[in-house]
């Protein structure tokens, strides 16, 4: 488990061929500090596990799925990424819960300054409307964000200077592919509220369905 804090932005500096995936050398020093093989380290907002460790540097390992579902299986040699351990029970929670399970893929489709802060637009999958609010939060890259506004399947969130400064959206353009994770709980109310139901029970929320709750 995550919380979208960004700790550094490391360095892809190697990038080998397995069997249905892909091993890969991350440049960083931040989050060594207290590194071992096994812990969890979310890339990009992927939970990848280390498998190596060097003295400026660790190895992690991705499977064929996760090249499917993520953007990793784009990244070249050069690639800036964000980089954040996992959780401790004892640490605060400044962002939101993340689990390093990308939900899907956006792309950029505006980032421009606002007088000393930035506007992000991402133009999200259809699919994962569902569970984006105004004001709730979202994960772009394994950063922990804010919604401002909803504008169709775009994304609108305004960014401070030291998340731009501090995570890699400073090397961003306009038409990149991004990571996307929403809410852990609304995927679990949305699971809670279908589960046992027939197929026309489950069908997508409707004013009917609001009305039958006393709504």
């Amino acid at each position: 488990m995550f919380t979208g804090l960004i700790e550094e932005v490391g360095l892809v500096r190697s990038i080998q061929a397995m069997s249905d995936g892909r091993r890969l050398r991350i440049e960083a020093q931040t989050v060594l500090s207290d590194c071992k093989i096994d812990d969890s380290i979310a890339i990009n907002g992927i939970c990848l596990t280390v498998v190596k460790l060097e003295s400026n540097g660790f190895w992690v390992e991705a499977v064929g799925e996760t090249l499917r579902k993520t953007t990793l299986g784009r990244w070249q040699t050069g690639e800036r990424v964000n980089l954040e351990r996992a959780l401790r029970l004892s640490d605060r929670l400044g962002g939101h819960l993340v689990q390093g399970h990308v939900n899907g893929q956006g792309y950029v489709r505006q980032l421009k300054p606002l007088g000393e802060n930035y506007f992000l637009e991402v133009e999200v999958p259809q699919s994962l409307l569902r569970y984006l609010i105004a004001e709730g939060s979202i994960a772009i890259d394994g950063i922990s964000l804010t919604i401002a506004r909803l504008n169709g399947n775009r994304v609108g969130i305004s960014v401070i200077p030291h998340t731009i400064k501090q995570t890699n959206l400073q090397y961003r353009r306009v038409g990149d592919v991004v990571n996307i994770e929403v809410d852990l709980i609304a995927k679990y109310v949305e699971r809670l509220l279908r589960f046992g139901k027939t197929e026309e029970e489950n069908a997508p929320f409707s004013q009917d369905w609001f009305n039958k709750l006393g709504f």
